[in-house]
């Protein structure tokens, strides 16, 4: 059977020319298409009360999280910085619940951009909220060229899961102005760009979980690099129906 992988919804906050709403449920098609080129069944996720998350967890079989807006600091203790960008709490809520359940049922799990920030925010790390509070950002983490090209390299190291997918000296794609600042336990780093941004982390013990800060679905058409990033995680997928 093919692994199903749960998509968290964004969410469009302005009314749409389909449904005069506000507030529609969405998931990215390149995400979308990355998944099933894989080998795997999208199964889109709408955010519902954080207290009811879990309820999910018997539909799919890994963990997929997605870019959006930015994480709500107060879920590390933070107040808004000046340059803080849109945040959009209820699907905090949800998807903080639902890592955590996922986490604990031991469903792999694969962060992108957004995702790999909540993702370290529900294990209990915290995020620069901009990265001009990060006096070692030096490079241009939010490209002006095309998103289906990469801008800037980043150094993957040796002996981790992402060192077996992509080379070492990785060209990626960059469009985010947050950034992990304090890492969450049982993550660690695997990948950094050339000023220190952090840029991909896994689990300490196992294969479970893989971040990345880049966007490999927007680069998986062309690109075999992220392509085989969506192909290990659905075989992760895989190995939990055995």
């Amino acid at each position: 059977m093919k692994p199903r992988i749960a998509l968290p919804a964004d969410t469009f906050t302005e009314a749409t020319n389909i449904i005069n709403e506000r507030n529609a449920a969405f998931a990215p098609d390149p995400a979308i298409q990355a998944v099933t080129k894989s080998g795997g069944i999208p199964v889109i996720l709408p955010s519902i009360k954080a207290a009811d998350a879990s309820a999910y967890l018997d539909l799919f079989d890994g963990l997929l999280l997605l870019g959006g807006f930015d994480v709500d600091p107060t879920f590390y203790n933070e107040e808004p910085h000046y340059d803080l960008g849109t945040t959009f709490r209820k699907r905090d809520l949800f998807e903080i619940t639902l890592i955590k359940a996922a986490v604990e049922a031991g469903k792999p799990v694969f962060g992108i951009c957004r995702g790999l920030q909540v993702l370290n925010v529900a294990l209990g790390g915290t995020l620069y909220q901009d990265l001009s509070e990060n006096p070692q950002a030096k490079l241009k983490h939010s490209q002006l060229a095309p998103g289906n090209l990469p801008s800037h390299h980043i150094n993957v190291k040796n002996d981790t899961l992402l060192h077996s997918l992509i080379q070492e000296r990785s060209y990626v794609n960059s469009r985010h102005h947050q950034a992990i600042h304090h890492l969450a336990p049982g993550l660690h780093v695997v990948a950094q760009a050339d000023d220190g941004v952090i840029e991909a982390v896994e689990s300490k013990d196992s294969n479970q979980i893989l971040g990345v800060q880049w966007h490999p679905e927007n680069m998986f058409k062309h690109n075999e690099e992220s392509q085989a990033l969506f192909a290990d995680f659905i075989e992760r997928s895989i190995a939990v129906q055995k």
